[in-house]
C-alpha cells in the first residue's frame, strides 16, 4: 500500500515537468526554418539620410520624386524631397547642386507639379490687317514694321524660371522642411540622361567652411506593383477565312 502511494507521487511530480519540456520543442520547432512576416517588408518612408563631418548640419529624407512607370528622359524636370537640419548655434546658408542636372532651384510646390503651358504658334506669312502687304503705311495712320520697337525694347526671352537659386537659410538649432508636404520644394531641371524609379541622382549640399555632402540621392518607387497592361483582345468575324472554303 506504501509503494502505491509513493509511485503515484513520484508520477505526479514527473507528468508537468515532462509536458513543460514537450511545450519548449514545440516552440522550438515551430520558429526553426521560418522567416518573419516583418523580414520582407519594405519601409514605407524612403530617401537617405546624410550627416557633415562635424555633425552640425544634416540632410534627411533625400529623395527624387517617383517619375512614374515610363520613368524620367533627358532633359526632364524632377522634384528634390529633402530636410534640412542645422545643429550649431548659428545660422548658415547651404546651396544645392547637382552633376546630373543644368540646374537646380528653389521653387513652390504649385509651380514644381503643375504641367508647363505649351505655347501655341502664331501663323506666319500672312500680313497684318493693319498694314498694307507692300509695307507702306495704311490709310488709317497705323506705323509701318519700320516704327516698331527695338528688339532691345522686349523682354528678355531667357528669363530663369519661377523660383531662385538653391540656396536655403537654416535657422540656428532649427530645420528647414523642402518637400511635397510643405510650401516650397527643390528642383532639378534638365537632367542629363534618362532614369527609372531605383536609380540614383547624385546631388551636393554645400553649407560652407568645408563643410560640403556628396551622396547618390535614388529615385523613389512605387510602394505597391504597377497594374498589368489591359490584354489585347483579337476579335475574329464570321467571314474571316471563307476565301479558303
Amino acid at each position: 500500500m506504501t509503494r502505491s502511494i509513493r509511485g503515484s507521487r513520484r508520477a505526479a511530480v514527473l507528468l508537468p515537468g515532462i509536458a513543460a519540456a514537450a511545450g519548449m520543442l514545440l516552440l522550438s520547432g515551430c520558429g526553426a526554418g521560418q522567416i518573419s512576416e516583418t523580414a520582407n517588408k519594405v519601409p514605407s518612408i524612403q530617401g537617405v539620410d546624410l550627416q557633415a563631418e562635424d555633425g552640425r548640419y544634416g540632410v534627411r529624407s533625400v529623395l527624387i520624386a517617383y517619375p512614374g512607370v515610363e520613368g524620367y528622359q533627358a532633359g526632364d524636370d524632377a522634384i528634390l524631397n529633402a530636410l534640412f537640419y542645422n545643429d550649431s548655434p548659428d545660422p548658415v546658408t547651404v546651396t544645392v547642386t547637382s552633376s546630373d542636372a543644368r540646374e537646380v532651384v528653389l521653387t513652390t510646390v504649385q509651380a514644381a507639379t503643375s504641367p508647363s503651358p505649351t505655347a501655341s504658334p502664331s501663323p506666319t506669312g500672312s500680313p497684318s490687317p493693319e498694314q498694307s502687304p507692300d509695307g507702306t503705311p495704311s490709310p488709317d495712320g497705323t506705323p509701318s514694321p519700320d516704327d516698331s520697337p527695338s528688339p532691345d525694347d522686349s523682354p528678355d526671352a531667357t528669363e530663369s524660371p519661377a523660383g531662385g537659386p538653391a540656396r536655403i537659410e537654416i535657422p540656428p538649432l532649427s530645420y528647414v522642411q523642402l518637400n511635397t508636404e510643405g510650401e516650397q520644394v527643390l528642383q532639378l531641371l534638365g537632367l542629363n540622361s534618362a532614369l527609372l524609379a531605383g536609380q540614383n541622382i547624385t546631388v551636393s549640399f554645400d553649407f560652407g567652411d568645408g563643410n560640403t555632402i556628396t551622396s547618390p540621392a535614388p529615385v523613389a518607387v512605387p510602394l505597391s506593383p504597377a497594374p498589368p497592361p489591359s490584354p489585347i483582345i483579337e476579335r475574329h468575324t464570321e467571314f474571316e477565312g471563307e476565301g479558303g472554303h
